[in-house]
């Protein structure tokens, strides 16, 4: 059937590209803006710097502050109750993966009305959503440019998945002077997560040539300059860099999956409010060593692309220091353990196993996964071999 591969966002990237919201916002015809954004954005002044200009020229603007880290069912249900009142015609998602991962779905349920919880996948959008510009102040998700909202269902405790095209983001404007001020560990957490993206994107089974090409740069990337980044904040080539692997990450992986990493790193989102980085990195060495021996070769690629050396090698081998190459890198720039991460408990794990299993996600490892070989990763990430 041959590979397709979808973008239907357009991208604005570089320092200083936030300041075209105005003009881009004008281009897709907008006159009341809704804006989606958390409280620590806000906090720090950047949601007020980009939207200075619509004030400049008396746009309407009405800002939503209201989403948590892991953005939650009624947070995205009460901000679309206040964007129809507010008769929006468009949404701007300032902020890392939550906010923008909400505002998809408020910009969804806008025009096709219900909960969120009611169009969760497979089902499809009905009407399309008002246009999304997406501007991220992280370098993590990649979500300016994917289908995907990941929203956390309360009642179920269980991050369920929204998946349209017409979810994408009519327009990214990937500012890496936004992340200047982030904290090293929040750097580090988002910073994994994209090397997740990559990592999982190449190695999936609906990997693709292009998404293969954009995933093995945004590893090099990452392995060059997350821990830069996560040193020193002003070091503007490696924000840039940061921001760079980020995009072509959600690129990838946007056209291809995610795999056993988000499945369990969403069932403990879900359950303990985990950040969903932090997550991310505490399962990606395991699951990497554990997907290695069904798919050596591509696991030795990630390797080299993270700076091992091939030498010459067996795949199995170089794949093996891949791993132990991901677990060093996640020491160095300080993300915990995950029986140092709060509230979990070994007693849950078959719970967070069950839900693993269950994800949209799971059929994409490229290693069949089932309860019992989700439980055997947990309870090895618990308690590692040193």
């Amino acid at each position: 059937m041959g590979t397709v591969f979808q973008l239907p966002t357009m991208i604005h990237m570089g320092s200083g590209v936030a300041g075209l919201l105005l003009d881009q916002m004008q281009q897709l015809g907008g006159s009341r803006v809704f804006v989606v954004t958390d409280p620590g954005v806000q906090a720090t002044g950047l949601v007020e710097r980009v939207l200075a200009p619509l004030v400049a020229e008396r746009i309407t603007v009405d800002v939503w502050d209201g989403i948590s880290s892991n953005p939650r069912d009624y947070e995205c249900n009460n901000a679309a109750e206040q964007a129809i009142a507010f008769e929006t015609d468009l949404v701007v998602a300032i902020g890392g993966g939550s906010p923008i991962d909400a505002a998809k779905a408020v910009a969804a349920l806008v025009t096709n009305g219900e909960r969120v919880q009611e169009w969760e996948a497979p089902r499809k959008l009905l009407n399309a959503p008002v246009p999304v510009i997406a501007i991220p102040t992280t370098a993590g998700t990649g979500s300016e440019v994917t289908f995907y909202a990941v929203i956390t269902d309360t009642v179920r405790a269980f991050k369920m998945s929204l998946f349209d095209t017409g979810l994408a983001p009519r327009v990214a404007l990937v500012d890496p002077e936004l992340t200047r001020s982030l904290p090293p560990a929040v750097t580090a957490a988002t910073g994994m997560d994209a090397l997740t993206h990559a990592i999982e994107a190449y190695t999936c089974t609906l990997a693709n040539p292009v998404s293969d090409a954009l995933a093995l740069q945004a590893m090099e990337l990452v392995a060059r300059y997350l821990p830069i980044a996560v040193r020193n904040g002003e070091e503007m080539e490696a924000r840039d860099g940061m921001m760079t692997a980020s995009l072509l990450a959600g690129m990838a992986f946007g056209n291809a999956d995610v795999a056993s990493v988000h499945c369990l790193a969403e069932a403990i989102g879900g359950l303990y409010d985990t950040p969903h980085g932090v997550a991310n990195s505490v399962f990606l060495p395991f699951v990497f060593a554990h997907n290695a021996e069904a798919l050596p070769e591509r696991h030795a690629d990630v390797a080299a692309a993270l700076g091992v050396e091939r030498g010459g090698r067996p795949a199995t081998e170089i794949a093996a220091d891949g791993a132990a190459r991901l677990t060093a890198m996640a020491r160095e720039i300080g993300i915990p353990r995950l029986a140092e991460l709060p509230r979990i408990v070994p007693e849950d794990f078959p719970r967070l196993a069950a839900a693993s299993a269950a994800n949209v996600s799971n059929p994409s490892n490229c290693r069949p996964m089932d309860e019992s070989q989700y439980l055997q990763i947990l309870e090895t990430a618990w308690s590692p071999a040193e």
